[in-house]
């Protein structure tokens, strides 16, 4: 089955976004409702939004857009090799690597292409750091912009633990049972320690992605994780965010440290830093009530006040 037919099976769509780009995506809600854009992290497809969490903002008055960055699920794929360790220790690449400001466009070329003037931007991770790019390249497209567990690219802050950098320095498994099990093994580590882990609901999701990107992918979160290494300190650039923006982190968040979240909150004037206890890397049920509520606030008060 092709990659277009497997997509348009699923009740996903696969678009060009400009610039030999392709991105697939999926919305659920009532179009004429305003949009919220859900941007994935590192490595995640479309799929880890979990299902509830996005029907619970439909049931809030959004049209929930969700969709894979390029470099993973159903989307394009990179050009250019993998990094090397020594480039990402070094932290140099070549013209070929991308950015997250690539990532930006690709983004506010979806939204083009579907034809949605500006959305509402939910970025978790590295998504934050794309929406954050986007709201501060693109001004037009942000109705309001909420960054969750993700930080600004400075070095000294939003720094990954120990233990987090070990288990992410393992070789990849190319396996799919061995690759899912890891997967697993991450997200209880990462994951939020002062909620209820549902081991069967992230074994659904790494499995699911597992077989939408075809097997093991490695080499695209590596472009991913390079992306984010060549852009560097970002901190300038998000000052000049103007969309209102919240930024969420968890208090036990052990891939991005919660001083990234301060550090994003005090870099973008006027945006407001809520903190959930308990909350570590992850998206719990348990913390989705506050979530949906905090989001859906906000995009309803910037909705409001542009009115």
């Amino acid at each position: 089955m092709s990659t277009e037919a497997a997509a348009a099976q699923a009740g996903e769509e696969i678009v060009d976004v400009g610039r030999g780009v392709s991105l697939c995506w999926r919305r659920a809600g009532d179009p004429a409702d305003p949009a919220v854009l859900l941007i994935a992290g590192l490595g995640q497809q479309l799929n880890a939004w979990p299902a509830g969490f996005v029907g619970a903002l439909v049931e809030r008055g959004f049209s929930v857009i969700s969709f894979d960055n390029r470099d993973v699920g159903r989307s394009s794929r990179g050009a250019c090799p993998p990094p090397t360790t020594m480039q990402l220790l070094r932290r140099r690449f070549g013209d070929a690597q991308y950015t997250l400001a690539d990532m930006a466009d690709d983004t506010a070329g979806l939204l083009d292409a579907i034809g949605i003037e500006r959305a509402h931007l939910v970025g978790m991770s590295m998504g934050g750091m794309i929406a954050q790019t986007v709201a501060a390249r693109h001004p037009a497209k942000a109705a309001s912009l909420t960054s969750v567990m993700s930080t600004t690219g400075a070095r000294r802050i939003g720094r990954p633990a120990l233990s987090t950098w070990l288990r992410m320095a393992l070789p990849p498994k190319t396996e799919r049972e061995a690759s899912i099990a890891r997967n697993v093994a991450i997200m209880r580590h990462i994951g939020s320690h002062g909620f209820a882990f549902d081991e069967e609901a992230v074994r659904a999701v790494a499995t699911e992605a597992w077989e939408r990107a075809g097997g093991p992918n490695a080499d695209g979160v590596g472009r991913q994780l390079a992306a984010i290494f060549k852009s560097g300190d970002r901190t300038a650039e998000v000052a000049r965010i103007a969309a209102p923006t919240l930024v969420i982190h968890g208090d036990r968040d052990r891939m991005v440290h919660p001083t990234g979240g301060e550090a994003t909150a005090k870099a973008i004037p006027g945006a407001r830093l809520r903190t959930i206890r308990g909350m570590g890397h992850d998206l719990p049920a348990g913390a989705w009530p506050e979530l949906v509520e905090a989001i859906a606030a906000h995009a309803h008060d910037a909705d409001g006040a542009r009115v």
